[in-house]
């Protein structure tokens, strides 16, 4: 615990983007190409000064083998500067990474020695199971008052899933968020607005309807999640759902606009059943002369096309079809809420749009790596052809960095790559009236691992929350 406020929490997004640079990544990876080894949280240097810049120098492997790292996050952060926030001394020390898989929680300690992570706890599934009936932790946000993790569905495999919350500074978990969940089933990200008192929740599946890949039946049918659910945070009360109709299937990531003055963000949409495309949607609320009690809305703003393409080029799942869908499976927010970025991990596309109209976006940068048919190579690797495409993604808080990786989820790589996905991680270097291109000096080749989520030394655009515009 500090004496004064930790010095990477900031009270504004404003302020936030004047922050020092990062030095470091992190990098939850997963070990699908290895054989029988555990997963591990490998840290990148990322410092363009440093002699073992966009080389790994640090990693600390799992204590068990097939968790599943996936999604992960700091104990604490800026919004540890809201007025009404209990822990105010917290630090942003630990990264808390869960399994998805195997439903384990681990606690690492990135000090004193930010190169060499070590894993101070271990929660296990059936302390989870037992303390908020959930398993499959996915999504975790640092709130003012704890830590939130979200969960795809019950020990069982079946629903509902939800989110749980974990002492600040135990991290053990306290028990089940949600006190009236009214209509909410299927869970997967989970959002604030925390000037309105608003909480957001999309929708995946069940683990049942995941873990072996997507079910084509059940896609078919339009059974995956889509819908969106809005929640009094307070009172953790469900207060609306948004149906997006069952042709939206697999309404995924939450960005929400990081002025806390503003209620609204985006939300990406893995596949529409009519023409396989993506798409990205604007929550708000609505205008009601402003009025406390308003309701929200949801509208399409963003469509992007599948690309057709020779049956012979395409995996088994997808040849019926004779297309490449983009399979948006991730976007992130710049801290001035004006560049989205979209991951399409099918046709290998990393887009930016400016959403400074957030009702109006507009299509202004494009880059392509990897992809099913593509194979788009790196400038560093020109003679490689790439597997995998754009997945997660993570912006630096100047907004002047953006690094991603290309591993979505293991039953999933397998099915759409099927010859195995090389896992990388590269980094986009943006100027200030958005230009973008690839640093041809940062390819992280993960061996026999695959990256997934990237976190940033210091926090990044999707790892903090604030209270102030």
């Amino acid at each position: 615990m500090l004496l004064k406020a930790d010095p990477t929490f900031y009270p504004s997004p404003k302020l936030a983007g004047q922050a020092p640079a990062e030095k470091l990544a992190y990098v939850a990876a997963l070990n699908a190409n290895g054989g029988k080894q555990p997963d591990a949280l490998v840290v990148v240097d990322v410092d363009p000064s440093s002699k073992k810049y966009g080389k790994v120098v640090g990693r600390v492997d799992m204590p068990n083998v097939g968790d599943e790292l996936h999604h992960f996050g700091w104990n604490a952060c800026s919004s540890a500067l809201c007025p009404y926030a209990p822990h105010p001394h917290v630090e942003r020390r630990y990264l808390i990474v869960p399994g998805l898989r195997s439903s384990r929680i681990h606690v690492i300690d990135t000090k004193p020695d930010p190169k060499k992570p070590k894993i101070v706890k271990v929660i296990e599934p059936e302390v989870v199971a037992q303390r908020t009936g959930y398993s499959r932790p996915h999504t975790l946000h640092c709130g003012p008052d704890g830590i939130y993790m979200s969960a795809l569905g019950s020990p069982s495999g079946d629903g509902p899933g939800g989110i749980f919350a974990l002492d600040h500074y135990t991290f053990e978990p306290l028990g089940r968020w949600e006190v009236e969940r009214g209509p909410q089933y299927f869970g997967y990200d989970f959002a604030w607005h925390l000037g309105y008192d608003i909480a957001v929740t999309s929708e995946w599946g069940t683990p049942n309807m995941i873990e072996a890949g997507v079910n084509p039946e059940l896609l078919l049918a339009g059974k995956y999640g889509h819908s969106l659910h809005i929640w009094d945070l307070r009172k953790r009360r469900h207060l609306q759902a948004l149906d997006l109709g069952a042709e939206q299937q697999m309404v995924l990531e939450l960005r929400p606009a990081h002025d806390p003055t503003k209620a609204y963000g985006f939300v990406g949409v893995v596949t529409s059943l009519k023409d396989l495309s993506s798409s990205i949607w604007l929550w708000h609320r609505s205008n009601s002369n402003g009025s406390s009690n308003a309701k929200f809305e949801v509208k399409k703003v963003i469509e992007i096309p599948a690309e057709t393409a020779d049956a012979s080029q395409l995996p088994p799942l997808l040849q019926g079809f004779k297309a490449v869908p983009p399979l948006l499976t991730d976007i992130n927010l710049s801290l001035d809420d004006r560049f989205l970025y979209a991951s399409c991990w099918g046709t290998g596309e990393m887009r930016q749009y400016d959403v400074s109209d957030p009702f109006s976006p507009k299509l202004i940068g494009s880059v392509h790596i990897g992809g099913i048919v593509r194979r788009a190579t790196h400038p560093a690797r020109p003679d490689e052809a790439l597997n995998g495409g754009p997945q997660m993604v993570e912006v630096s808080r100047d907004g002047r960095r953006v690094y991603f990786t290309n591993s979505l989820y293991a039953p999933w790589d397998k099915q759409f790559y099927p010859d195995g996905i090389r896992g990388w991680m590269v980094k986009l270097d943006v100027a200030s009236d958005g230009a973008m291109q690839l640093d041809p000096k940062l390819f992280v080749d993960f061996g026999e691992l695959r990256g997934h989520q990237v976190r940033l030394q210091g926090g990044d655009a999707s790892s903090d929350s604030y209270c102030y515009p």
